[in-house]
């Protein structure tokens, strides 16, 4: 019987769903049939795969949740804390993708462009279950296999329906118009000296709150307009975490060094890497400007991030990271970073977000004895996803506790190394000091996954940026003509003019002058 009800709901939400008029991929007018442009597949099949889905997640959060009660191990029950906070997410996830595939007007239909969205979500919701079974490093736990097994069926669906949506189509350019759901005021708020508050942050008492996180449960859930935040400069020893209901988020600081939020959970004592975080974000939309983020745990604690994103269409604009291992985790979705500061030892900027840096500098710092610093660990883990790290017009040089290290024992320092198999990481424009070794690049163990990734360097300059000793790796790439490089500008890698300017940010969409 129980069976029989699932079913006809199933049939029921699919049925409710394809009465929706027809979204389209571009941002053309609608098509008649959203498969012939944006899905390889009958709308109605790709429709009943995702509430299939979302059915066995449900079955195995219930699985965790069981599995949770028993727990008395600190980090297993933070990995299984993880995995129903992963699954939550991907549940939200799984659902904009349905949504947005029947109302092209709809909330969550984000940019315009619903091919991006769609292969942004879907990647989102499998790096969410890499993240869960990654929790269980250092566990020999039983429940590290019985987790993995539940997860296998979810990854297999969700790459099939990754595989059901047609890449992005270089013919979908901006018209001008922005998504229903943003705000033209929206766009004043970063280019505007002072910014219309809705609550302040002070710890002497002067604003509405004395702490972060009590701001943000002030924020209204699923908001469609920008809610500001005024955090007054201070050190402010708290574990922000902005939750997926809190969309809209922004965040404003009295500038680096004098906004900081800062924390020390780390991996050494028993916090998962992605539970480390000192700030992190879920909801949407959030932009942060004039703070810094911090994990002072150092590097012999290991893994210690400052702060995590897996907030899609998110900006960071003159923020700062500190830390030393893991500093900044870009976990999932389209980011954009400007004109920030980023330091730290090994992959130091990591994750399998869709991500560009531009106008920022790299601040590789001295690590441990015998560790070699790795700027960047992309995590593309499925050839399909449409992730990676992309730098512009940024300056790599090194962090001044490194400057201060003698020559012949200071710490070797790469652009990065290859997490997982597809890493995709591409540096243009930009300076590199000699603090770069030769090579540039870094195995991650022997010749594991170097005919597979896609590492690109174009048009670089300074003392590091030679490319006559580089690897010879089958994935590395000298870009030679600026049609290489195009993919990987903001325009082109994360739809950047189609939400960007709603936002206020300074961005080069090209190459500039």
């Amino acid at each position: 019987m129980a069976s029989d009800q699932k079913w006809m709901r199933k049939f029921v939400l699919v049925l409710l769903l394809l009465s929706f008029p027809y979204a389209h991929c571009g941002n053309g007018s609608i098509t008649s049939t959203i498969q012939s442009e944006c899905l390889k597949v009958p709308n109605s099949q790709f429709a009943g795969s995702i509430v299939n889905t979302i059915d066995i997640m449900q079955e195995v959060v219930s699985i965790l949740s069981d599995v949770a009660r028993g727990l008395g191990n600190f980090r297993d029950s933070n990995a299984i804390d993880d995995c129903l906070d992963l699954m939550d997410i991907s549940n939200d996830e799984l659902r904009w993708t349905l949504s947005a595939t029947q109302n092209q007007n709809g909330k969550h239909n984000s940019t315009g462009n619903l091919s991006s969205d769609l292969r942004t979500w879907l990647s989102a919701t499998l790096v969410n279950q890499d993240t869960c079974r990654d929790g269980f490093e250092g566990s020999n736990s039983i429940v590290k296999e019985l987790v993995s097994g539940s997860l296998s069926q979810i990854t297999s669906l969700v790459l099939e329906l990754l595989g059901q949506v047609h890449p992005v189509s270089d013919q979908h350019e901006s018209n001008g118009q922005t998504p229903a759901w943003f705000k033209s005021e929206d766009r004043k708020l970063l280019q505007a000296n002072g910014v219309p508050v809705d609550v302040v942050v002070a710890q002497d008492g002067t604003g509405n709150f004395t702490n972060i996180t009590a701001a943000i449960l002030s924020a209204p859930d699923y908001s469609m307009r920008r809610y500001v935040i005024y955090v007054k400069k201070g050190l402010y020893k708290e574990y922000v975490e902005i939750k997926k209901k809190k969309w809209n988020i922004m965040m404003v600081g009295d500038g680096m060094d004098a906004t900081v939020i800062s924390g020390n959970r780390n991996f050494v004592d028993g916090w998962t890497t992605f539970r480390s975080a000192t700030f992190a974000v879920s909801g949407r939309g959030f932009i942060a400007r004039d703070i810094t983020f911090e994990n002072t745990a150092g590097p012999e604690k290991h893994m210690a991030v400052a702060l995590r994103s897996d907030s899609d269409l998110s900006v960071f604009y003159r923020c700062e990271f500190r830390g030393y291992q893991d500093t900044l985790y870009t976990h999932s979705m389209r980011q954009f970073y400007r004109d920030c500061k980023i330091s730290g030892t090994v992959d130091f900027i990591f994750g399998d977000g869709t991500v560009m840096f531009q106008n920022c500098q790299i601040l590789p710092r001295k690590a441990l004895h015998n560790q070699k610093n790795s700027i960047t660990a992309h995590g593309r883990k499925y050839k399909d996803e449409p992730t990676g790290f992309s730098f512009q017009f940024c300056n790599i040089s090194a962090h001044p506790d490194l400057l201060a290290t003698p020559v012949n024992s200071s710490t070797p320092t790469y652009l990065g190394r290859p997490w997982k198999q597809y890493s995709r990481t591409i540096i243009m424009q930009s300076f590199m000091s000699n603090i770069i070794k030769p090579a540039g690049w870094l195995e991650w163990n022997g010749d594991m996954f170097l005919d597979s990734l896609y590492y690109g360097e174009y048009m670089n300059y300074g003392p590091g940026a030679g490319l006559g000793s580089r690897v010879t790796w089958p994935g590395y790439q000298k870009f030679n003509q600026s049609g290489q490089a195009k993919n990987y500008t903001v325009a082109d890698f994360i739809e950047g003019n189609l939400w960007l300017p709603s936002t206020g940010v300074k961005y080069t969409a090209g190459f500039g002058v």
